[in-house]
This record gives C-alpha cells, sequence and structure tokens, in this order.
C-alpha cells in the first residue's frame, strides 16, 4: 500500500502505541491535531514535552510530582499517622478523587510478581518500612491494592514485615460494586464479599 504521508504515518505509528489505543484511533487523533491550528498542537506537544522534563518522584511517598516533596507529603493538613499504600501514581489520583483519605500514601512502583521476576526488592516496600522506622508516627497502613493473586501476596508479605514493628495493617474493603446484581458478580467477587461481611 502506498503511503499518503510518511510524516502522518509516523504520527500515527507512535499514537498507536499509546496503551488503549488502535491503529483506527490513532489515525482519527493524528487528522484531528491536522486540523488544528498551530497553536494548539503547539501547546499540546509542549504539554507532552513538560511531562517528561518536569514530572519526579516524591523522595518520602514516590508519588509523581512536579516538586519534591509532592503536595500531599508537605501538606500540614494531612494525617501523618494513617499511610495508604497502592501500586501505582495513578491510583492515588483515583483516591484523591473521592476526598475521602486524609493521610499520606505510599507507592510501591508495582507489586510481588514472581512470574514476572520481580520480588520485594524491586518494589518500595524496604522505604517503607524505613519510613516506619524512621519515626514518623505511622501508626495504620491501609493497603489499597488490587484484589488479584498479586495484590494479596505483597500485603500478605507487608502485613508479615510490618507487623513486628507496631503498625496497624488494614486494606480497604473488597466486595461487591453499588448498583450492581448479584447475577453479574463472578465468583471471587462473591467470596470476598462473604468474607468481609459486617454488622449492618
Amino acid at each position: 500500500m502506498q503511503l499518503i504521508s510518511e510524516t502522518l504515518e509516523q504520527a500515527v505509528e507512535q499514537l498507536a502505541r499509546l496503551p488503549g489505543m488502535g491503529r483506527k484511533s490513532a489515525q482519527r487523533i493524528a487528522m484531528h491535531l491536522l486540523k488544528q491550528d498551530n497553536e494548539q498542537v503547539f501547546r499540546l506537544s509542549k504539554a507532552i514535552s513538560d511531562l517528561k522534563k518536569n514530572i519526579q518522584y516524591c523522595s518520602t511517598c514516590f508519588n509523581i510530582t512536579d516538586k519534591d516533596p509532592c503536595p500531599v507529603c508537605s501538606s500540614p493538613k494531612r494525617n501523618t499517622g494513617v499511610v495508604c499504600v497502592v501500586e501505582e501514581p495513578k491510583d492515588v489520583y483515583v483516591i484523591e478523587r473521592t476526598k475521602e483519605f486524609t493521610g499520606r500514601y505510599h507507592v510501591l512502583g508495582g507489586v510481588i510478581s514472581p512470574l514476572q521476576d520481580v520480588g520485594p526488592n524491586e518494589i518500595r516496600i524496604n522505604e517503607l518500612v524505613q519510613r516506619i522506622r524512621n519515626g514518623e508516627g505511622i501508626s495504620e497502613l491501609i493497603l489499597a491494592l488490587n484484589p488479584d493473586a498479586e495484590g494479596e501476596a505483597t500485603g500478605y508479605y507487608i502485613n508479615k514485615l510490618v507487623g513486628p514493628l507496631g503498625v496497624n495493617v488494614t486494606r480497604i474493603a473488597h466486595g461487591i460494586p453499588m448498583g450492581t446484581e448479584l447475577e453479574f458478580i463472578d465468583d471471587a467477587t462473591l467470596t470476598r464479599a462473604f468474607a468481609g461481611r459486617r454488622t449492618f
């Protein structure tokens, strides 16, 4: 097939590498960008460039930030005694959207996964233990890890590791989402919902 434009093809190829982006969607975005004025395309290009240039990891919680420490770690309004442990920075954004959690975070950067050759030393568990030992006054860790085999294994490992340090380890509830009918719930979710039942 003859290419209409090598430049357009390169743009489509790069856009198609984005997660969840197929070739057709990439073509639509590339064609949309061609219709925009130069200033709008320049702003998008600059925003992507600045994303790589200006974003860093917070030296305390390892969330992404423009400045170190991040706004959550440097806020005097946050509860320093409660730390929510998550897998990735995107999880922090999901939790922050609820405006319910007022503590701080610790981003592991992954989960223990023997099949992927990811052990405890490849993620930031040691840094979490160091935060507890440094006397930050952490009294509770809330594990907000994905409810899959790797998330469960990581949570179990963290619980065994920090339990002797006098820290209360809890985890977010797993179960049936609001507005869902029982007939559409998978067996594992239903099992967790029964195991995690509480007084009405």
